[in-house]
């Protein structure tokens, strides 16, 4: 699956940007294709002292997490979206009449407001990931002309989860994934074609499946990789589920993504 206005590329051509020694030893950070075309898996490819690392500086005053959503979250570069506080429907103004519950709306009330999302600009890529963004440099994932500029962290505790979706189009491959703490499957959707619906839209439930499923498992301190068909023709999600999340379950992933 080629990307929208991209010249097609294979798995075999994302295998050769990496580094010879990558390639050669298992051991540094050897790449795994796996059932989803496109999608790459790399495990290990941070120490567990250097997930140590990045968890304390997410959970450091440099950083504020949002709490708005059911799982928290963290916005690195670009805006993003701040949904407004979830509460009880506000009631509109209602007047006496002769229904059955001798009350029915008032057709000369205001029209009731409701609270719109914030846009809130997000700070720049800390210094702290730059040598997290410099090693998928050095592992031929990203050009060095071509770094991310944009992350999402997200925090998943218990049975949270998120819906199926695509990365947005306004973003390029690879959409890159770290996952840390506790291992999580993955669950894939192939499309029938590329569909660019998001989950807050609620556009992307409408997507068009061609009925194949794949779950990938993701151990903690692996990398994620979607490049062509995996990027644009199949939704992703973590299933909504406390089934096998023992007590304490948790995992933190950090989404990369670069600008078209």
């Amino acid at each position: 699956m080629e990307s929208p206005s991209k010249k097609r590329k294979t798995i075999t051509d994302f295998y050769s940007h990496f580094p010879s020694a990558a390639r050669s030893s298992p051991s540094i950070f050897a790449p795994i294709q796996t059932a989803v075309p496109g999608l790459t898996l790399l495990k290990n490819f941070v120490t567990a002292t250097e997930e140590t690392k990045i968890l304390a500086f997410l959970n450091s005053e440099r950083c504020t997490w949002r709490t708005d959503l059911s799982r928290k979250t963290i916005h690195f570069g670009g805006e993003y979206c701040l949904m407004p506080p979830r509460g009880p429907e506000p009631k509109a103004k209602r007047r006496r009449s002769g229904d059955a519950e001798g009350l029915c709306p008032d057709p000369e009330a205001p029209p009731i407001k409701k609270p719109k999302p914030q846009i809130l600009q997000a700070p720049d890529m800390p210094a702290e990931l730059d040598w997290l963004i410099q090693r998928m440099i050095d592992c031929g994932i990203y050009k060095e002309d071509k770094k991310p500029q944009y992350c999402i962290v997200n925090h998943y505790t218990g049975n949270l989860g998120i819906s199926a979706h695509t990365e947005n189009f306004s973003f390029d491959q690879p959409v890159v994934g770290l996952s840390l703490l506790s291992s999580c499957p993955m669950r894939f959707h192939q499309l029938e074609s590329p569909y660019d619906g998001s989950v807050r839209s609620g556009k992307a439930r409408l997507a068009k499946r061609a009925g194949r499923v794949v779950d990938v498992q993701l151990p903690g301190r692996s990398l994620l990789v979607m490049n062509d068909e995996s990027r644009w023709r199949w939704q992703h999600e973590i299933v909504r589920t406390g089934r096998d999340r023992g007590k304490g379950w948790a995992r933190v992933s950090l989404t990369f993504r670069v600008k078209r």
